[in-house]
């Protein structure tokens, strides 16, 4: 089967990067996850081949239906993009319900259009069981750019789009003082005076313990 006219080589090029999202249809359900290793093995036929871990459920959609699409996660993706689709793909998750994406390729397979810079859909060709992964081999069906943005790489994402943690708000200078067990009166001051009297019910300092 001749595909060269649906596919274009700088989509296959785009894959030289390190994010992607895969997705994977299986009767009326589709499904996603992002995964980090897909690169391309051979050019006539084009050829990639994906790491999937087992534990994500696209993984296994992958391996009963045979098919799937790859979204090349650009620069301009936004952090949404990485809470909805994960690491992890769940069975009782839907990774699309309410997103906006309604895109699907030729193979009727969805793929995410905000914050990806190409598509790349394929067919399995072989799966091999690599232990806690499985790598697919796959021949692509058709490729196609959706913007000119810059690939994302792991470093772009950790320093530009995952949120840095918050810094613990700076400890305020713990008040010193004394607070009159009688009626609450609080005197300021590193030391209460012997001699001191509540202003408010006239206790003496022997009525007074330092501030907690």
């Amino acid at each position: 089967m001749d595909n060269s006219k649906s596919i274009q080589r700088e989509a296959i090029f785009k894959l030289s990067y390190g994010l992607f999202v895969l997705t994977a249809k299986e009767g009326e359900a589709d499904n996603g996850c992002i995964i980090n290793t897909a690169i391309q093995i051979a050019e006539s036929p084009t050829r990639i081949s994906i790491a999937v871990n087992k534990a994500n459920h696209t993984h296994d959609m992958v391996l009963r239906t045979g098919a799937f699409n790859i979204s090349v996660l650009a620069e301009n993706a936004g952090f949404g993009v990485f809470e909805r689709f994960g690491f992890h793909s769940g069975r009782d998750t839907d990774k699309f319900a309410d997103c906006g994406y309604d895109d699907r390729a030729a193979n009727g397979i969805r793929y995410v259009p905000a914050g990806t810079n190409a598509v790349l859909c394929a067919a399995v060709a072989q799966s091999v069981d690599c232990g806690t992964h499985t790598l697919f081999i796959a021949e692509v069906t058709e490729a196609f750019v959706l913007s000119k943005e810059r690939s994302a790489t792991y470093q772009y994402y950790f320093n530009n789009i995952k949120p840095k943690p918050q810094s613990p708000p700076p400890v305020k200078d713990k008040k010193k003082g004394f607070v009159c067990k009688i009626c609450g009166y609080v005197y300021e001051g590193e030391t209460l005076p012997d001699d001191f009297v509540c202003p408010v019910c006239k206790h003496g300092a022997g009525d007074f313990e330092p501030l907690s």
